[in-house]
């Protein structure tokens, strides 16, 4: 019966007549603290993210570059883990524990280095042959055997990295590292032993989940004894949003059942909870992983439980979240970190890392367009004001010194009222970096964050300015990674009182609309984007086959929505 509807359904949609229409319209669903955002913030200014991504590569990858504190790169030759030298790159200008002289060149973190060579290949540079060197096989030296951990770690020693003002342990530091390499290892999946690597994090992340069986109550894990453990830090329960993305991920390249189950198995941990556990990075993964699972495997997760998470003050670590408001005419909603540290505490790599997974989730859940659209269109603009020379003088800490950056480095952080007592009077917002308090004699300039600066190509590749000002094209494939055949995706979200026409890339096919569900077919050069509202346009072949299976739209086999019910 099933093949009969289908083929009805396909023929209905090649003639166009005598049969059900899908639903006229994706409804769309609020989030709360979104909707407290500014439609319009000001003052606008889009700098251009992808340019700012090509210019942080060529500096700080840059052995000779020249200049007070620079370059930022270095060789590692103590060939941890792998018999093979590495690179370390400081994690912000001046940092005494790094370098060549300190703690024997091998404090370095990978939350930098992977950060940056996921960004770089983001935006198009190949990051496995650069001026002679094989930067991601040579990032394989965070893979820890020497623990016995077996999983990509944010130091090539940890313990050395404890004797240097390292992190020690705590969870997200453990998970996240794990997640880069699995977005990087998809840009280059032969290379070195990438896929090895991959199958062991997999096993081991499997392995965890199984132990915890839904509870995720611990400060970390240890995945060398296979135990959660606590500590001084609290129970970081967003761990599973990270396990869950690279269990998805791994069911995707190795097709191994047992990794779906422990995907559904983690996101269940944290759909069970009855408050806000966010710590840091990790929970909006988990709704990108509910929306692909119940896009490609029919579960029923809800997205808006993440999302919520994601924005709102948590509990688990108090106040954390997105904030909201202007700060003496400035507007500063979207960004991500502390909503009540000194009245609000935003940070450059926490922001850029959200739109990694929340952009590609509206893919898979075009009912959040809206509000994706209007939050990336606020984050992006006020990232910028974290960047030297984008804030006036005195709104910053460190004018003085802002030549030191080349333009490629930004502060760590915005905040309302300076933690430093000399910046007590700088009017709120305080473009800073916490360098200075991670430990005794870090100079000043250790504000300038190069490890939150390097990962800039998750907007680099995501954003592109239009024709109207304020309307951006996100593209919606960028860091979807791991996925099915797909045709250009974008989304256009306009903040206007009126209907805007935008400008479409170069096509030579028709155009979908999954909000709408129209198909626009004579190869069209621009689409009309409502006031306060998204459009998602999907560039497809003209005349393709199309056919409906589980309200599901495929165009010549390619999926193309996935609610595409059925009236």
């Amino acid at each position: 019966m099933k093949s009969i509807q289908t083929a009805t359904i396909l023929l209905c949609l090649i003639l166009l007549a005598g049969c059900d229409s899908p639903e006229t319209q994706t409804g769309q669903r609020s989030i709360k603290r979104i909707s407290m955002m500014s439609d319009m913030p000001v003052p606008y200014k889009m700098i251009d993210w992808h340019k700012m991504a090509l210019d942080f590569d060529q500096l700080v990858y840059d052995f000779n570059a020249k200049g007070e504190y620079w370059p930022m790169i270095w060789i590692d030759d103590t060939r941890k883990n792998l018999d093979q030298t590495t690179f370390g790159i400081y994690t912000a200008i001046g940092d005494i524990r790094q370098g060549n002289e300190a703690n024997g060149g091998m404090f370095h973190e990978s939350l930098n280095s992977l950060g940056s060579l996921l960004g770089a290949s983001l935006v198009g540079i190949d990051k496995s042959d650069q001026n002679g060197y094989n930067f991601v096989k040579m990032i394989q030296n965070y893979f820890n055997t020497e623990n016995g951990w077996n999983i990509i770690m944010n130091n090539t020693c940890p313990e050395i990295a404890l004797l240097g003002g390292g992190y020690g342990r705590d969870w997200w530091y453990d998970v996240y590292p794990n997640v880069l390499f699995y977005g990087l290892a998809d840009f280059y999946p032969d290379e070195g032993i990438t896929s090895e690597i991959q199958l062991s994090i997999a096993e081991q992340f499997y392995k965890a989940d199984s132990i915890l069986d839904g509870n995720y109550d611990f400060s970390f894990f240890d995945y060398g004894n296979m135990k959660g453990e606590k500590n001084h830090i609290t129970s970081q329960e967003d761990a599973a949003a990270g396990h869950a993305y690279i269990l998805y991920n791994a069911y995707k390249k190795f097709g191994d059942e047992r990794y779906l189950e422990g995907a559904k198995s983690a996101l269940s941990a944290i759909e069970n909870l009855t408050e806000n556990r966010y710590y840091e990075i990790l929970m909006p993964f988990g709704a990108y992983v509910a929306a692909r699972l119940n896009a490609e495997q029919g579960t029923d997760f809800d997205p808006a439980i993440w999302i919520n998470w994601s924005f709102n003050p948590a509990v688990g670590r108090s106040g954390w979240g997105v904030l909201v408001g202007e700060w003496n005419g400035y507007d500063i909603s979207g960004l991500a970190g502390s909503i009540t540290h000194n009245d609000g505490y935003a940070f450059l790599m926490n922001t850029f890392d959200m739109a990694w997974p929340l952009v590609p989730m509206v893919r898979y859940d075009p009912s959040f367009a809206d509000a994706i659209g209007k939050w990336m269109l606020n984050a992006a603009n006020a990232a910028r004001l974290m960047y030297p020379y984008e804030i006036p003088d005195d709104h910053q800490t460190l004018p003085q010194l802002k030549e030191i950056t080349k333009g490629v480095i930004a502060y760590e952080a915005i905040i309302h009222h300076s933690t430093f007592e000399y910046a007590k009077e700088i009017p709120a917002p305080v473009a800073q970096g916490d360098g200075p308090n991670w430990i005794k004699d870090n100079p000043d300039p250790t504000q300038f964050s190069v490890y939150g600066s390097g990962h800039v190509g998750i907007f680099g590749s995501i954003i592109e300015e239009t024709n109207v000002k304020g309307i951006l094209r996100l593209d919606l494939l960028a860091t979807d990674f791991y996925r099915d055949e797909a045709y250009p995706t974008y989304l256009y979200y306009n903040p206007h009182e009126v209907v805007k026409n935008v400008e479409l890339p170069k096509h030579n096919g028709a155009v979908y609309n999954m909000i709408t569900k129209d198909f626009i077919s004579g190869k069209p050069d621009f689409i009309s984007v409502p006031p306060k509202h998204a459009v998602i346009v999907v560039l497809i072949p003209d005349n393709g086959v199309k056919i409906i299976n589980d309200n599901v739209l495929k165009i010549n086999d390619v999926s193309v929505d996935y609610h595409y019910h059925i009236n």
